[in-house]
């Protein structure tokens, strides 16, 4: 059987093969971030996430110009629920790498040592905290006083849950003691095992609401409620480990800046301990690990940050993580169960993803019932069969994974299962795999009464519309009645008021309600708009990007659907110059190659598609989003750095090139803006003078970005 590329080992993939998998990593990864930061409803376990990252990191690292401008390095989380009110963070709330060897703290520590240039004489000590599974969580201080409370978000922008945050206690809403101006502390809200039991006994004895799955889920629901006094009645707990901005400095170290927290009234991160080296880092590790069911809340793993705070500050950040910190997690927990039966679901894509529904059983303190199959080649390589039991494994707050099959208990008439050729829609149409990808997919497209169904569901998501009251199942509901067949449906419903009364469930209240929340959202803006359509493989990134770019929805939807009539034109070319004007330019746009414009210009291709952009500019007002202002001196600039650099490594200075938003290249070309040329300078420095590019010293260089001495 032939492999397909997301079996193909990174290195030996080939450059095309390795621009598909960055798109389907990217498009795996951004979904289950939205499930697990913004829906809190995962689908996959920590261990299959990790593998997602590290595969991407790996071809990433191989492949560096095929890096893609929505790349998972470049963001952290899922955009916030538009059910609150946003804040920006005034700094970036990052996401941390990961270590799951001992191996890889070893080589966290290394890369401290090579980045910084530190000799091997030189110690390099480690605040180890355990790393609480909660809702991370943002409060800013001004004048000691508690004013904004916030989620993470999507890193840049979280949701503004301050008048909940207030009813948590414990939190200090006033600093005790000398605190700076601004202080944004930054922790995790959580709910200790015990309250979680006993909240959900209170919950299903009361019949209120369902029970949550897990105290992670019962935090985040919790602080999720729209009435603050519902979320004062939940057993809510606030650890301080971080900060964002501050006004003064809160010491020189890690350790004195977490005393500092404790001082002001926070209950700090525990168990902790200050490492000296390896030895004292994985000990430290050890213990807890061993002592991690004793403890009063869940934790999956122990995080090291670099002690020196000028050392985490000339460390930065590498996209989506800081390279003075990593996390490093525990196994993953596992036991046995009976699969049941395999089903199929069909996405909005047409992707048929097989689900197991398995004997209910605890991992970890939850019940577990379901797990992801992930697709046919899944399945057919670790030879799961319905009947069998099964080795599941569950890391953290999410729906297990397959791990293995207990052969010795397999029925004497078990049979392989076999994947359906034909969708199990009632149109049963072909099911088709594209050669090289993992994924088999319905042929109907939107005829497929399943896709049309899912697609629907996708539009009025809290990423997309976020239409309030018009969920998954009052979604299935209208369609079932013939009330919903396309988005723009949705705009009309008000049309069908006395139909959507005489139905079940449905009162005079219930229904004004609704028909509010859509006309809040006649309104919109351009990258939500785009998102909303479901265009196979743009994302929210993706959408950001071309909202940007277009600016406006008339301009984007011509220059798409000119994009694929060239494409149509010339099926066989192989460089979008060959193409055609408008598909060059929408492959000029960062992180969209060929890959992602033959998707979007499939979908204008389609007739159908194209009818309901049109149906739905003529019911909403799509607001034109704004370019992206400059914001140093050195943004969109492309720079090499040639020589010996005097005052900083080459890790560094490429690391504050692109923290500003410059483009560090390894060779000099007539895209060139900048070489920084340092003593030794040979044939770059050389090249740059025959092309007339600007060469300037490092000494100038950072005097230029605000960094010299």
């Amino acid at each position: 059987m032939t492999k397909t590329y997301a079996e193909i080992p990174v290195d030996d993939l080939t450059e095309a093969q390795a621009e598909v998998e960055l798109a389907r990593l990217a498009e795996d990864i951004r979904y289950h971030d939205k499930l697990y930061h913004q829906q809190d409803a995962p689908e996959i376990s920590d261990a299959d996430y990790d593998a997602l990252r590290r595969r991407n990191d790996g071809i990433e690292a191989r492949f560096p110009a095929l890096i893609r401008d929505d790349s998972p390095n470049k963001s952290v989380g899922a955009a916030p629920a538009a059910g609150f009110a946003k804040v920006t963070h005034r700094l970036p709330m990052l996401s941390l790498s990961n270590a799951f060897t001992a191996e890889d703290v070893a080589d966290f520590l290394g890369r401290i040592r090579r980045f910084l240039g530190l000799e091997e004489s030189e110690a390099v000590d480690v605040v180890a905290e355990a790393k609480i599974d909660g809702l991370s969580m943002s409060l800013l201080y001004e004048d000691g006083r508690l004013v904004t409370a916030a989620t993470r978000g999507d890193g840049a922008v979280g949701e503004d849950v301050t008048a909940n945050v207030r009813t948590i206690k414990g939190l200090p809403e006033t600093l005790k003691g000398a605190a700076p101006k601004v202080i944004e502390v930054r922790g995790e809200v959580f709910m200790r095992r015990d309250d979680f039991h006993a909240l959900n006994a209170r919950l299903a004895e009361a019949e209120k609401a369902k029970t949550f799955k897990n105290p992670r889920n019962a935090a985040a629901g919790s602080l999720r409620q729209k009435d603050p006094r519902i979320t004062a009645e939940r057993p809510l707990h606030f650890l301080a480990y971080a900060w964002g901005e501050t006004s003064e400095p809160l010491g020189e170290t890690q350790w004195q800046a977490r005393e500092r927290l404790a001082g002001w009234g926070f209950e700090i991160n525990e168990p902790a301990r200050l490492c000296h080296g390896l030895e004292d880092i994985l000990e430290f590790y050890d213990r807890v690990q061993g002592e991690r069911a004793e403890l009063a809340h869940d934790i999956d793993g122990i995080v090291y940050k670099v002690d020196r705070l000028d050392w985490q500050e000339r460390l930065g950040f590498v996209s989506r993580a800081p390279r003075w910190a990593t996390a490093h997690k525990f196994p993953a927990e596992q036991a046995e169960t009976l699969l049941r039966e395999i089903s199929i679901q069909v996405g909005r894509t047409g992707a048929l993803t097989p689900v197991a529904s398995l004997e209910p059983i605890t991992v970890g303190g939850v019940v577990v019932s379901r797990a992801t199959l992930h697709n046919e080649d899944e399945i057919k390589r670790k030879d799961i069969r319905e009947g069998d039991h099964v080795i599941i494994q569950r890391a953290g707050d999410v729906i297990p994974q397959v791990v293995s099959v207990v052969l010795a208990k397999r029925p004497g008439d078990s049979r392989p299962y076999a994947f359906p050729t034909t969708c199990p829609c009632p149109l049963a149409t072909p099911v088709v795999r594209p050669e090289g990808e993992a994924v088999a997919r319905c042929s109907g497209g939107l005829d497929c009464p399943y896709q049309q169904v899912r697609r629907l569901m996708h539009f009025v998501s809290r990423d997309a519309f976020d239409i309030e009251g018009l969920g998954v199942e009052n979604i299935q509901e209208f369609w079932d009645a013939g009330l919903i067949k396309a988005p723009a449906d949705v705009f009309r419903l008000g049309n069908h008021r006395e139909a959507i009364l005489a139905r079940e469930r449905w009162a005079e209240q219930s229904v004004a309600n609704l028909l509010k929340a859509i006309e809040d959202r006649r309104r919109i803006g351009l990258d939500r708009f785009i998102y909303a359509l479901g265009i196979r493989q743009v994302g929210q990134s993706t959408a950001r990007l071309l909202a940007r770019t277009y600016g406006e929805l008339a301009t984007w939807q011509s220059a798409m659907i000119q994009a694929a009539q060239e494409r149509a034109a010339a099926p066989e070319a192989k460089k979008p110059a060959e193409i055609g004007e408008a598909y060059a330019d929408l492959c000029d746009v960062e992180g969209i190659g060929m890959n992602v414009a033959d998707d979007i210009g499939a979908f204008f291709r389609d007739p159908h598609n194209r009818a309901v952009v049109e149906d739905l500019a003529a019911e909403l007002e799509v607001e034109a989003v704004a370019a992206a202002a400059a914001d140093s001196p050195v943004a969109g600039k492309t720079v090499v750095f040639t020589g010996t650099l005097e005052t900083m490594t080459r890790s560094e200075a490429k690391a504050r090139a692109e923290a500003l938003g410059a483009k560090v290249s390894g060779s000099v070309s007539k895209k060139t803006d900048i070489v920084i040329a340092g003593p030794g300078a040979g044939s770059k420095a050389k090249k740059a003078e025959e092309l007339g590019i600007e060469t300037v010293s490092e000494q100038e260089w950072l005097e230029r970005i605000g960094a010299g001495g």
